[in-house]
């Protein structure tokens, strides 16, 4: 059975019905989440009995996510088409890994391995719109909008279509070519179904244009933590797997560090919940990763308001970046990234357009690894968190690829 409470502001810290369909805290107009019935799930499930780790998805976190799949009662909302459960790949071979005696890992979200969950839009977005996809249907609600750089978009047509709802996609016309045709596709072959609007030259321009045509006509929109934490719930997962543990019988356990590439910042909250959580059951204790987002120079907008020591950001003009997902030009969610940022003792970095082509042209040509631009993006930063002091030698570090550079042919073609 589901064990969510209610929704909760993040910033009033208001509750409001678990069952009740809303975007942004009417308090406030900023982000909500869901709250669990922590104590309820220990004591029914205890010693974490809802962990079931033969499990090959996202849904292996079973009561602690907030649906369970192995009540038929939720499971029946549940479209599971094998996200999450990725695998965490040795980068300790990395030239700058290597120099600094980091025991790098790469958390794959984009490419499948054999004994591993697959994302099936090759993307981590995947983790985030199974959730919508679920609550949605759990909910009544058949008819979603989404704003997207690309790779949201794409997922939640994936999951939409499988789940029998409908879905308007709006995104910029610069999105990858990969992207937009498997959109641009879906609509074709499912008129009414799916539709595609063009709105640039940001996420920001088209999420304009969905609360201007649809969602008074009814749509419901799960844009960027305007669906009442379904996403962040999604997201979670990825957390739960930076720590679950590696053999039975070991304890949970997290790295010292995460660099994570950064847009919206669902995924730095989704993580930071899955910990609390964690804690609250007794199976980490209060230590944290510290929390490295990385964003491309071009559009940073969270990197020039933590080196400004402010609480959230201002939105900033469009930038043009081969990280098409970090190219978000502010968010609702950032004051809260920057909160989980300082209270980890972590911080923003921004890295050169060069840095980012240069990363994925070195990881092809060495490794044949098909990372994201977004994934190259958190490999570029290194020696900035080295010379900043924020990694050291003999750290445990996690850098997350998002996706797959499939994804992103052929504006990176003459780097492979």
């Amino acid at each position: 059975m589901s064990y969510v409470r209610c929704l909760r502001g993040i910033a009033s810290g208001i509750e409001y019905p678990a069952d009740v369909p809303m975007n942004l805290d009417p308090a406030d107009g900023r982000p909500v989440e869901m709250v669990l019935d922590l104590e309820r799930l220990a004591a029914e499930q205890p010693a974490a009995a809802w962990h079931d780790p033969a499990r090959r998805d996202m849904w292996r976190f079973g009561g602690l996510m907030a649906l369970d799949v192995r009540d038929p009662a939720d499971a029946r909302h549940i479209v599971a088409l094998g996200e999450g459960c990725t695998p965490l790949l040795d980068y300790a071979r990395h030239p700058v890994a290597r120099a600094a005696g980091l025991a790098l890992q790469l958390k794959e979200e984009g490419r499948a391995y054999p004994g591993y969950g697959a994302n099936p839009t090759q993307s981590f977005k995947d983790r985030g719109m199974a959730m919508v996809a679920a609550q949605a249907r759990r909910l009544g609600l058949s008819r979603l909008a989404v704003p997207t750089q690309g790779n949201a978009g794409d997922s939640l047509v994936r999951y939409a279509l499988a789940g029998d709802l409908a879905v308007v996609v709006a995104m910029p016309d610069d999105t990858p070519l990969p992207i937009l045709g498997n959109v641009a596709a879906a609509a074709h072959r499912h008129p009414g179904r799916v539709v595609l609007e063009l709105a640039g030259p940001t996420i920001r321009e088209s999420g304009a244009l969905l609360r201007e045509r649809y969602i008074p006509d009814g749509w419901f929109s799960v844009a960027t933590f305007q669906e009442p934490g379904w996403r962040i719930e999604g997201k979670k997962s990825l957390g739960l797997e930076l720590a679950e543990p590696s053999a039975r019988g070991a304890p949970w356990s997290l790295p010292d560090a995460v660099v994570y590439p950064t847009g919206g910042g669902t995924g730095v909250l989704g993580m930071w919940k899955a910990w609390d959580e964690l804690q609250a059951l007794g199976l980490i204790g209060s230590a944290r990763p510290r929390m490295l987002c990385v964003q491309s120079q071009a559009t940073a907008p969270l990197v020039r308001a933590f080196d400004a020591g402010a609480d959230d950001t201002e939105a900033l003009p469009a930038g043009d970046t081969l990280a098409t997902g970090l190219n978000v030009p502010g968010g609702v969610g950032h004051f809260r990234v920057l909160q989980i940022l300082r209270a980890s003792g972590g911080a923003a970095i921004a890295v050169s357009e060069a840095d980012i082509a240069a990363e994925l042209s070195r990881s092809w040509r060495e490794r044949h690894d098909w990372i994201s631009p977004e994934g190259a993006a958190c490999l570029a930063a290194l020696p900035q968190l080295l010379d900043r002091g924020l990694l050291r030698s003999g750290d445990r570090v996690v850098a997350v690829n998002t996706g797959s550079a499939e994804k992103y042919l052929p504006a990176l073609r003459h780097l492979l």
